[in-house]
């Protein structure tokens, strides 16, 4: 048994690798912010054996040195801030300072940790992404990633016993499409469906890297029950199998009440000629993501497979219309037709 302690348990990804982690026998304290509700991608609670309520952004996690756990194996650092179109300095503030806090908790305890990062430091490159340190002189798409990779320089000269997990793009159950929480890029795809943004600018050969929850946690638990293999190594969880955004448009365009979205070059892509609604809704929500969808990195997992043994599950066009199917059934997509006016 491990005396494991997550942050961010309340997370999507935390919830769901602390239940993984109490089936599988280990001890989890779990640190929450402003949700106290430790839940699993189901949305069952999770029974971790401490539940305390801390800030990553302040010194000790904001801990009263009478609730510290003592005797930890493991700290898993799943905290973070997603907002890619977030201010710099409250990504710094949270994604780069949590981590440096984070660091100095495990220090103190004296345990390694066990940081989730994201698959995407890679910035803009294309191509073959190896599993090591992000390359100096990184062009980074928004200042979430550039945070990430701050953060994982952090973790690297923090002379702590480390490992680095990198999840790709991180969507619903491989089987069922299930996911708790619809949250970041599910709201752009939620506006490509239903005709609100009708024009994504995207480059040639273009493919997301989606990856299924159960893989991203099932690789978490198998990382942090091998730490003793995986010290000092990054990993990515990633699908193996990235999926061309032309597949991603067709199965959209598959649903009869829902507007295949219509992919044009990124070169000659003009937000200010968009109907004023369309304008205004891809400035808020998809530009954001725009960026994904003009990117062709393919992820080297081999360190990854080689620690753990995992190979990523199915995450092809079936695995897209699995997702749909979903998000119709839990009312997030309309399961009639919606078209948007003016």
């Amino acid at each position: 048994m491990l005396k494991i302690f997550v942050t961010g348990a309340a997370g999507l990804i935390g919830g769901e690798l602390c239940a993984r982690l109490i089936a599988n026998g280990h001890q989890v304290t779990a640190l929450v912010h402003r949700n106290p509700e430790v839940r699993a991608n189901d949305g069952k609670a999770v029974a971790v054996a401490r539940v305390l309520h801390g800030d990553v952004t302040q010194k000790g996690l904001g801990l009263q040195t009478g609730h510290l756990p003592a005797d930890l194996d493991l700290v898993v650092h799943c905290a973070a801030s997603l907002h890619f179109d977030a201010p710099e300095e409250e990504l710094q503030r949270i994604n780069v300072g949590g981590t440096k806090h984070a660091l100095e908790f495990a220090e103190a305890a004296g345990a390694a940790c066990l940081h989730v990062s994201t698959a995407y430091v890679c910035g803009t490159r294309d191509g073959q992404i190896r599993e090591q340190a992000v390359q100096p002189g990184t062009q980074f798409a928004n200042n979430y990633e550039a945070s990430k990779a701050a953060a994982e320089t952090a973790v690297r000269t923090s002379g702590v016993p480390f490992a680095i997990a990198r999840p790709a793009i991180v969507l619903g159950d491989s089987a069922t499409g299930e996911i708790r929480n619809f949250d970041a890029i599910y709201g752009a795809f939620r506006m490509i469906a239903k005709g609100i943004v009708k024009t994504m600018p995207v480059s040639e050969g273009a493919t997301l890297d989606f990856v299924p929850i159960d893989h991203v946690a099932a690789g978490l638990v198998a990382l942090a029950e091998n730490m003793h293999i995986a010290e000092g190594g990054t990993f990515h969880l990633t699908s193996g199998s990235p999926i061309p955004v032309s597949e991603f448009a067709r199965a959209i365009g598959s649903y009869a009440h829902f507007d295949m979205p219509h992919l044009v070059p990124a070169a000659d892509f003009d937000p200010a000629v968009l109907p004023p609604r369309e304008r205004r809704a891809y400035v808020r929500i998809a530009d954001a993501y725009s960026t994904y969808f003009q990117r062709n990195p393919h992820f080297d997992d081999r360190q990854f497979r080689a620690v753990t043994g995992l190979a990523c599950p199915e995450t092809g066009y079936d695995y897209l219309i699995r997702l749909i199917d979903y998000c119709i059934q839990q009312g997030f997509l309309p399961a009639e037709a919606y078209r948007m006016s003016g």
